[in-house]
């Protein structure tokens, strides 16, 4: 039996372990923390057919730079004199044209739609918090709403329903809480998913089926010999290994400069915080446009998620994004009661962004038996199973469910 060591155990690692296991392989999971807080943990917990649009789109640079002089934005980039950065910025300005959006939606359009299914499929055998009630985008001022127009006609057009609907509509989908906003485009094929409940009960069912956890167990190395990886050094020794899948999130590019290689990519630190027991909840997720905020209902709680601040590994919490946060919702959901949560029950989480907006998912060139899975940005939990499945089709040598073109990992060489 061929042995996959999969060096992070994060959404997508573990969804790559899930396939990998049922197609007969031994499978061992590297990570560098105890598996209990990572990206996939704290998000908005959101299943997004409807995110077609890449990040990197003709007008981000500008509002990029605007929002940079504002404390409480959702969007931020920590100024540093940093060759990847610098890098991994010119590649976004170069990747930010509508040439490449059109390119990209296909792709991510198929992404997605295989992901839903994949996790309809899991939702069966293991408890997801799996509901399919669709996604708001409320917005609430004109500019906004011919964006948002936009989007809705280039969804259509891709074959992702999407409604626009006036604040009438919005409201009748929400008959326990009070929404102010212009309108909203509505995606009712999207879904949404308890981050929590995923993880553990995939990691309850790999470790039933024999898949092998090495916790706080950080790569150090690889072994290699010509074009292939023999071993995964770690802190407690290497361990042999026949194929090799890097599924490190934001330290996905750290890991394979060990293969001398170069991945550009950058952690885009992200918050969330919960409001427990939440009598009249929303009962739609929803993304506050203008806020670049989301409301995501989880039982009885409500989770509030956003900001993006590419400020490479660096965990600290910025207190005054998560004020831009809680300051926002109230003009969306004037009658929820939000305050300012304290520093320690903010969750916070480096999602990895790669310059163009797409994932790495494909093998490497330069090594026969290493695939790359990451740079999924905020879309990693809504595309594990489906990464995870093409991980296994690509190790195994089977037809692929879709084209990886667009996602190769070497493409920016």
């Amino acid at each position: 039996m061929k042995h996959v060591g999969i060096v992070g155990g994060g959404i997508i690692g573990l969804s790559s372990a899930y396939y990998l296991q049922q197609a007969g392989y031994q499978v061992t999971i590297f990570d560098q923390t105890v598996i209990a807080d990572g990206c996939s943990y704290g998000n908005a917990g959101m299943i997004v057919p409807s995110h077609i649009i890449p990040l990197a789109q003709p007008g981000m640079i500008a509002k990029g730079l605007r929002w940079m002089l504002d404390s409480k934005s959702p969007f931020y980039v920590k100024p540093r004199l940093n060759a990847d950065l610098m890098k991994w910025g010119w590649l976004f300005y170069k990747h930010s044209t509508e040439k490449h959006v059109e390119a990209s939606i296909p792709a991510l359009r198929d992404i997605s739609l295989l992901s839903k299914t994949l996790y309809q499929q899991m939702a069966d055998t293991l408890d997801m918090g799996w509901h399919e009630r669709g996604l708001l985008m409320l917005f609430k001022t004109p500019s906004a709403a011919h964006e948002m127009q936009h989007e809705a006609d280039v969804a259509n057009a891709a074959g992702i329903e999407a409604q626009l609907l006036n604040p009438d509509q919005v409201q009748s989908l929400e008959p326990d809480v009070r929404v102010t906003v212009a309108g909203a485009v509505y995606y009712p094929g999207d879904a949404q998913v308890v981050p929590t409940q995923v993880m553990s009960s995939l990691i309850t069912h790999l470790k039933q089926s024999g898949v092998t956890f090495k916790e706080a167990k950080e790569v150090t190395g690889f072994t290699r010999q010509g074009s292939r990886v023999t071993a995964i050094e770690t802190t407690a020794g290497a361990f042999p290994v026949d194929e090799v899948v890097i599924a490190g999130g934001a330290w996905s590019s750290e890991i394979v400069k060990q293969l001398q290689l170069s991945l550009p990519l950058q952690g885009g630190k992200g918050y969330s915080f919960m409001l427990k027991d939440v009598k009249q909840n929303v009962r739609v997720p929803a993304i506050m446009l203008e806020a670049r905020a989301t409301a995501t209902p989880m039982g009885g709680d409500l989770r509030f998620a956003g900001t993006m601040e590419i400020a490479g590994t660096d965990m600290s919490v910025n207190m005054n994004r998560v004020q831009g946060i809680a300051e926002s919702i109230n003009q969306y959901y004037p009658d929820i009661p939000v305050q300012l949560p304290a520093k320690n029950q903010v969750w916070k989480g480096l999602r990895p962004c790669s310059p163009d907006g797409l994932p790495y998912l494909g093998r490497l060139n330069n090594y026969e038996n290493v695939v790359i899975a990451t740079g999924h940005g905020m879309m990693g939990l809504s595309l594990g199973p489906a990464t995870g499945k093409l991980v296994a089709e690509v190790i195994a040598d089977q037809p692929l469910s879709m084209s990886l073109t667009a996602f190769a990992p070497n493409r920016f060489d």
